[in-house]
């Protein structure tokens, strides 16, 4: 939806001319109020203890995906509101992801997913993505359950925000709660001086609303009556009946948004009255009411929107540009504007372990797609959200809604979505702070990827106004020299770096004699321009609560296949580490093997290990800021994940591995601090011999050398920085072959296909394949994509 319309209203309703207050705040809120919205798509709504958490961002202005941000910070805590890990994805075109891999002890609780862009810190941290993760973990003191609780509120809200006397007017309520919802719920509308006779029943469409309409009359006192499915019910009164004001009926189409307004005792009729409509904070809609009238009508098109469903915000003012009532509506509720994607072969078998292909159009306006394809165990639960409803409804909205997925599901209720959108109001911006002049403060200006500022100090004094030579080695890439002139304030800056390999940077300043000086009295810092934000707010309320774990307490199907899983990746990975260790037995005694003898005890004896010698052997690790940064990558079924010190801690497997200094217990803080060059060795123990998973390093003793030929950068002139982290890779492989020993016994896989990048080159069909598991007789696939215009492809199929 690129394009908004302006439409003027013709005859009675003829177009505003003059700059007035309401111009003014027009103005201010098309230049300063662009604001962006997170949807975080996951491979699954819950998970064990072990897990991997893999995940597509998509970030919107508006309906459009956002070219504000590049940068994406997403972060896991746990219940207590403590960081347990964090991530920096790259957007492209508003899109990235991402994984998180969840450790085996972790405890079993409510984890929440925060994500948000820099520039979204600006606003409401309200409007920031907080996903609820539920982690089951059986070893754990407390499991989770769901609360019995059922408590709630509820709240009556007149159409427009008026009830005005012989006005007809429609009621949206709304029931809200920490926990959950009633399944169903009835009401009544009664006086409150004969509460015996109802004027009005309803009965609710879903959880969160119902709706009724009622004909006030003046010096009545209403209320409404809510009971429960379970008998529990609750009273609430109705506003206070208006002997004058204005009354906003709204009926959304296919055609579009009819909307009438009547007013009562008002001085001038609606003469001089103005109907805005916005979308996404944008102008869509503006026209006057000139006639002296108490009733006015029009059609507001679809064309407002180019056809494309949303939000629109109807505002009415007065005729000295107060606000006197608005109300929310959704754009052609009913006929989604949504693509579907075309296929143009599929091999599908429900053998277990088969293999499975789909193919999408080479010739399709769509080239870039997400695909998530998972086992479909035939109960077919509704899902409880969505990209739609996260895209149209919670991504915009900081109030609670149970399940927003229903609204634009094949058979939603269009009446529950207006009552729903009668129920809400709109808080990225407040129109009588907007008349007021009122514009948000922009602390936090959107980056183009990361930037650091750089400070050098020379002797222990800042270099101010002053050229230093920056080395900038990326990854395993030649080292670059660039000449920096430092500011007033004694920085120099590198902007728009978009990477995701350690970065180190190295700092030189020429002496006196254009020789280069020594390094010794050169110190580095680097800090960045675009940081994390702490959360300051509270997680929402869930529907679980923990209780004592009971003995022998049954697991679900789900969490129960989800341990077995992640036992047949441990087995296959053991047995391939195993068998590149036999292939050594038998092999004639070297060096690594003889330094190996020489700095390891028994203890740290074992056949299932791997060794890197840097005595013997040019490591190439000069470049690297520490051992563990260098041994990412190095070693099979070796991981790494960093710590709220953002320290490097290896894990084996998907367990944390222990970590020992010359064979004495250490910590990873105290490894990374060790120079690389006074590293001898370093031992990798996989789940065998005395000490189990564990990471060794063994540091020079007597007349050792380092092998390494690069020359060495002192550590007090250079720092590394930390680019974009990378996705990990969505293993596509069966996980049994004819070799006996890694036979998988039960494949029980629930994300059988996980690509978040799925794209076309060279007019070749983009090709979805995955295996089966043991149990899967029909596939749930959803595949995303947008095209150059931001059309939405959003297909969601069952394959058998």
């Amino acid at each position: 939806m690129k394009n908004i319309f302006y439409v003027l209203l013709l005859s009675m309703v003829t177009p505003v001319l003059a700059q007035t207050k309401l111009e003014k705040a027009i103005t201010n809120l098309e230049n300063n109020y662009k604001q962006e919205k997170v949807y975080l798509l996951t491979d699954k709504s819950q998970y064990a203890a072990g897990d991997k958490i893999w995940f597509k961002s998509f970030v919107f202005d508006g309906y459009n995906r956002s070219a504000v941000s590049t940068t994406l910070f997403v972060e896991l805590y746990n219940s207590d509101k403590k960081l347990i890990d964090w991530k920096t994805i790259l957007l492209t075109n508003g899109e990235g992801s991402g994984d998180f891999q969840l450790k085996e002890d972790l405890p079993e609780q409510i984890y929440f997913v925060r994500a948000y862009t820099p520039y979204m810190t600006n606003f409401s941290e309200d409007f920031q993505i907080v996903k609820t993760i539920p982690v089951y973990n059986p070893n754990s003191t407390e499991s989770l359950v769901i609360s019995k609780s059922a408590d709630w509120s509820a709240k009556a809200v007149p159409e427009g925000g008026t009830f005005i006397n012989g006005m007809p007017t429609k009621f949206a309520v709304r029931l809200s709660s920490n926990t959950s919802l009633p399944d169903n719920w009835t009401g009544k509308v009664v006086d409150s001086q004969n509460p015996k006779v109802p004027l009005a029943t309803f009965k609710s469409f879903d959880r969160n609303v119902a709706s009724f309409k009622i004909t006030p009359a003046s010096g009545k006192k209403y209320q409404v009556i809510i009971q429960d499915h379970a008998g529990k019910s609750k009273t609430i009164e109705l506003p206070q009946v208006a002997e004058s004001g204005l009354s906003l009926e709204v009926y959304s189409s296919t055609e579009g948004i009819k909307y009438t307004l009547k007013g009562l005792n008002l001085k001038q009729q609606l003469q001089n009255y103005k109907i805005v409509g916005t979308i996404s904070n944008h102008l869509a809609y503006k026209a006057n009411i000139k006639n002296m009238t108490n009733e006015a009508s029009s059609l507001i098109p679809t064309k407002i929107s180019n056809g494309a469903n949303g939000i629109l915000q109807l505002a009415i003012f007065d005729e000295q540009d107060n606000l006197v009532a608005q109300r929310l509506c959704f754009i052609k509720p009913g006929q989604l504007k949504i693509e579907k994607a075309e296929i143009i072969a599929q091999n599908i078998k429900p053998n277990p372990r088969s293999f499975n292909s789909i193919d999408l159009s080479p010739e399709s306006y769509f080239k870039n797609y997400t695909v998530l394809v998972s086992e479909e165990d035939g109960t077919r639960n509704p899902e409880e959200e969505n990209m739609l409803s996260g895209l149209w409804l919670t991504g915009d909205f900081t109030t609670k809604i149970d399940s927003p997925a229903q609204y634009f599901s094949k058979d939603a209720n269009t009446e529950a979505l207006d009552a729903l959108l009668i129920s809400e109001n709109w808080k990225r911006f407040d129109w009588n702070s907007l008349l007021s002049g009122a514009v948000p403060t922009i602390t936090t200006n959107s980056q183009k990827f990361l930037s650091y500022k750089i400070k050098p100090i020379k002797n222990g004094a800042l270099l101010i106004n002053a050229n230093v030579n920056l080395i900038l080695k990326l990854g395993k890439e030649e080292p670059v020299i660039n000449q920096f002139t430092t500011d007033q304030n004694g920085y120099a800056y590198l902007n728009n770096l978009n990477y995701d390999e350690p970065l180190e940077v190295s700092l030189f300043v020429n002496s006196e004699d254009s020789k280069e000086s020594g390094t010794d009295n050169l110190f580095v810092t680097i800090e960045p321009l675009v940081t994390p934000t702490s959360f300051k707010g509270n997680f929402p309320g869930t529907k679980y609560t923990l209780v004592k774990a009971g003995a022998n307490q049954p697991l679900s199907s789900s969490i129960s296949r989800a341990i077995n899983t992640q036992k047949n990746i441990k087995k296959t990975a053991s047995t391939d580490v195993q068998i590149e260790e036999v292939k050594l037995v038998g092999k004639k005694q070297d060096p690594k093997e003889e330094l190996d003898k020489q700095l390891s005890t028994g203890m740290f004896t074992s056949m299932n290990s791997t060794i890197f010698d840097f005595v013997n052997e040019d490591q190439h690790v000069a470049g690297s800021s520490n051992i563990l940064d260098w041994l990412q990558g190095r070693a099979a079924g070796l991981t790494f994940q960093r710590n709220n010190s953002g320290v490097n801690v290896p894990y084996i497997r998907g367990q944390q591995a222990k970590l020992y200094l010359d064979e004495i217990p250490t910590d990873a803080s105290m490894i990374a601090n060790i120079p690389v060059n006074n590293i001898a060795m370093v031992k990798i123990l996989k789940g065998a011999g005395l000490v189990g998973d564990a990471v060794a390093i063994y540091t020079m003793k007597g007349n050792m050398k380092s092998k390494n030929n690069e020359k060495d950068t002192k550590k007090n002139n250079s720092s590394v920085i930390k680019g974009y982290d990378p996705p990990s890779e969505f293993p596509v492989e069966m996980l049994d072959n004819d070799d006996p020993a890694k036979k998988i016994e039960n494949d029980t896989r629930e994300t059988l296909y996980w690509n978040p990048n799925l794209f076309d080159s060279d007019y070749v069909p983009p090709r979805i394949k995955f295996f089966n598991n043991d149990s899967a007789k029909q596939y749930k696939v959803l595949i995303i994509s947008f095209d150059e215009e931001d059309n939405l492809l959003y297909d969601q199929e069952i394959f058998k």
